[in-house]
């Protein structure tokens, strides 16, 4: 496509929304001209999902579960004047709690303030948080410091609490677990737990729980008097969980403008209930990965940010769109596999990276390109009349062009300006093209069975190792793998307990490895003291 026909076809692939300062571009997607209008009756159906959905239509019929992320930011568009209440004074409770931190009314102990936060979650208990601090966050500069243990790796969280060092006094922890039973966000809370009891400090005294009302995590905040609870609704899942106290809070607490950012996304929501499609930037999205992927997942998306401030952005939209839209099944139960795989960095780093392959190399995928026009930073010339945001510019423009030269589709995002508001807008863009996409492709967004499958096979191999180990220590000499399997009446599991095994050997858990060139002949005895004789 060459000159004027280019910048007609630009022109009317364009999708500019003043009041959200964003702008989207479809034109190098290559998707023929009767295809949206093609589209219009299956969207049309997609609209009205999402307007009963927002309406309080059960959204989980396994769960019979409502989804109402869209209110937390409108409370009013709530069904029931009881959660509109609900959002409005949790929203208020949260400003208060940080203002009183911030003035010094809530202290670790008297003549003392808190100066960082320690983020106790994982998956979208934790991402959400983090893409805040990371697009919004001035390290050295905001209220309170942030940090995240966002995995149960005790390497992960020594490093952590390496990096707090003497601050850790004048931690305030943040425990965030809907049902208060996620095992690593409980085993975060016990590391941290421990971490103060070695400086005698107890650890009510610098917690706060974000849980659901009733769970475990609730009871124990409240027998142990920590410092405040926050609420967590079973009609907010995890992964659009930011614009509840889940990421209000931290944000808060760091002096971030969690006001623009609800504001951001209230807009971004109303501006896409818009049905005519051309205006609505979430159904462009939506339509353009329906025409990527054929509806079925068939190629990847790449996400490229060109701010180092949205490194995040990439990892939260992985699980925002891979936890939603990864089903086995859809919703009338017949076997479809659906979904659409997510990975991304940055630019211009990812030109360094694995833009070679994206231009070269399989074309198995689409891209998306998010610029921020305003630079920020410092306008310091690198050459005469340029500045290193011309370069970045540069690179992300020269980028776009050699896909598109191959024949690889991209998408582009751009917004005026990185603040709370343009991201509010932002991570509403995503939320509403993901439930659309999902409508237009009949799978259930607000589900997650194969996460629960992982959990429950994850408690299958720690009630083994719970097995394992004084079984070990009931022998007299040792035994292999497969012995071991066999007595314990697990010989199915045998490759699990190998890997149990090694680890508890390498960590001197108790167990110790009799070396054999051939791993199935490794024999393994127990360190610890013996209770009963005998040979496998």
């Amino acid at each position: 496509m060459k000159g004027d026909k280019r910048w007609q076809h630009f022109r009317s692939s364009l999708c500019h929304r003043q009041e959200l300062g964003l702008t989207l571009d479809i034109s190098r997607m290559g998707f023929p001209e009767d295809f949206l209008p093609s589209m219009s009756e299956a969207m049309a159906d997609a609209f009205r999902s999402m307007e009963q959905l927002e309406q309080g239509a059960i959204a989980n019929p396994d769960e019979e579960r409502r989804v109402g992320h869209y209110w937390l930011r409108s409370p009013g568009h709530a069904p029931d004047p009881e959660i509109s209440t609900a959002i409005t004074e949790a929203v208020e409770k949260i400003r208060t709690f940080a203002r009183r931190v911030h003035e010094g009314e809530i202290v670790p102990k008297p003549g003392k303030r808190f100066s960082e936060i320690l983020v106790i979650g994982i998956g979208g208990s934790a991402l959400g948080p983090q893409l805040l601090a990371d697009a919004l966050g001035k390290p050295g500069k905001d209220a309170l410091g942030v940090h995240f243990f966002d995995n149960t790796d005790p390497d992960g969280m020594a490093r952590c609490l390496a990096q707090i060092g003497s601050a850790l006094p004048q931690t305030l922890c943040l425990v965030i677990s809907k049902s208060g039973g996620t095992a690593e966000t409980r085993n975060g809370m016990e590391v941290a737990r421990r971490a103060f009891q070695a400086l005698e400090l107890p650890f009510g005294a610098h917690a706060v729980a974000i849980t659901g009302e009733g769970s475990a995590l609730d009871r124990r905040a409240q027998e142990e008097g920590w410092l405040e609870r926050f609420p967590m609704w079973s009609w907010v899942g995890g992964r659009t969980s930011i614009t509840s106290a889940v990421g209000l809070l931290p944000a808060a607490l760091q002096g971030l403008d969690i006001d623009g950012l609800l504001g951001g996304a209230a807009a971004c929501d109303e501006a896409t209930r818009d049905r005519q499609i051309s205006q609505n930037p979430a159904a462009l999205l939506a339509l353009m990965w329906y025409f990527a992927t054929q509806g079925r997942g068939e190629k990847d998306m790449v996400i490229l940010p060109y701010k180092d401030r949205l490194v995040t952005f990439s990892r939260y939209l992985q699980q925002l769109i891979m936890e939603s839209l990864g089903k086995e099944k859809n919703l009338h139960g017949a076997i479809v596999e659906q979904g659409i795989a997510v990975y991304g960095n940055k630019g211009s780093t990812d030109q360094h990276a694995y833009v070679q392959q994206l231009r070269e190399g399989v074309n198995n995928f689409f891209a998306t390109f998010i610029q921020v026009l305003e630079d920020g930073g410092e306008p310091w010339e690198v050459e005469p009349g340029i500045t290193s945001g011309d370069y970045l510019r540069g690179f992300f423009l020269g980028t776009r062009q050699a896909l598109s030269e191959k024949g690889r589709p991209s998408i582009t995002l751009t917004l005026e300006r990185l603040n709370a508001r343009s991201l509010g807008v932002l991570i509403a863009l995503y939320e509403r093209a993901v439930g659309l996409y999902a409508c237009l492709i009949e799978v259930n967004a607000y589900h997650q069975p194969g996460v629960e499958a992982g959990k429950k096979a994850a408690a299958a191999v720690l009630s083994l190792q719970r097995r394992l180990t004084p079984f070990l220590a009931s022998l007299s000499g040792s035994a292999t793998c497969e012995e071991i399997a066999q007595a314990l009446g697990q010989p199915e599991e045998t490759e699990t307990l190998f890997h149990l095994l090694q680890a508890l050997a390498a960590n001197s858990r108790g167990v110790k490895a009799i070396p054999h060139e051939d791993p199935a002949k490794i024999r393994w005895t127990s360190t610890q003291p013996e209770t009963a004789s005998g040979e496998a």
